[in-house]
């Protein structure tokens, strides 16, 4: 049975330019349980965290207080954004979770947690991380190279952690075991403070080509 230490409020109005109102959105970060041996890992959550905060979206993540996940989560509780985390009640002594998000949900296992933090969210990123960093986030570039979803993908290769994984997919195309079809769609970037404006940007060209569809659907 899930458990859920706070209660799990629909994504709450923030102010958008001009005082209107707007649906907050949600950026899933996938990022290491520690923190790794080059401390630009740790202020790239840091960075990320308060830019996520600054810019009025929520962070969605793991619900552990260790290691990057803790940074990224205490930098956007800290700069006054909304954090939901997510825990499998194994880990939730392992990881140490981080009470003091608005939302905390513990759930049975890493099946119901991978799920609920794709639909919390909006957009999907990976910082350096281990193991289960890399098999979070190829999972979501495989669903969204099956045409599962269209939420953006940025994977942030802060200090060049990632750039043996991107040489990997470079491999795969090279032996066209990812060709025309399959196409991965993702954004790279090299500093955390790219991270917040390439989701905003893909956001926007995905409202544009959804516009763009609606009008020639009526003509």
């Amino acid at each position: 049975m899930q458990k859920k230490m706070n209660k799990v409020n629909a994504p709450g109005p923030v102010e958008a330019a001009g005082g209107a109102a707007q649906a907050r959105r949600n950026v899933c970060v996938y990022c290491g349980s520690g923190e790794g041996r080059d401390p630009a890992y740790a202020r790239a959550a840091q960075t990320l965290g308060r830019e996520l905060a600054e810019a009025g979206h929520g962070l969605v993540y793991g619900g552990g207080s260790l290691g990057l996940m803790g940074e990224v989560a205490r930098a956007t509780l800290k700069h006054g954004g909304h954090v939901t985390g997510i825990i499998p009640e194994f880990l939730s002594e392992k990881e140490r979770m981080l009470r003091e998000v608005q939302v905390l949900e513990i759930v049975p296992d890493m099946h119901v947690r991978k799920r609920l933090m794709f639909e919390r969210s909006d957009a999907f990123v990976a910082l350096p991380g281990g193991i289960g960093t890399l098999e979070e986030i190829v999972e979501q570039l495989t669903w969204s190279q099956l045409g599962r979803h269209t939420k953006p993908i940025v994977v942030a290769d802060i200090a060049g952690f990632w750039r043996p994984f991107l040489d990997l997919l470079h491999h795969m195309r090279e032996e066209t075991f990812i060709r025309a079809g399959l196409e991965v769609r993702f954004a790279v970037v090299s500093k955390a403070s790219e991270i917040v404006p390439a989701i905003e940007t893909l956001w926007a060209r995905a409202a544009d080509v959804a516009g763009n569809e609606a009008v020639i659907e009526k003509l």
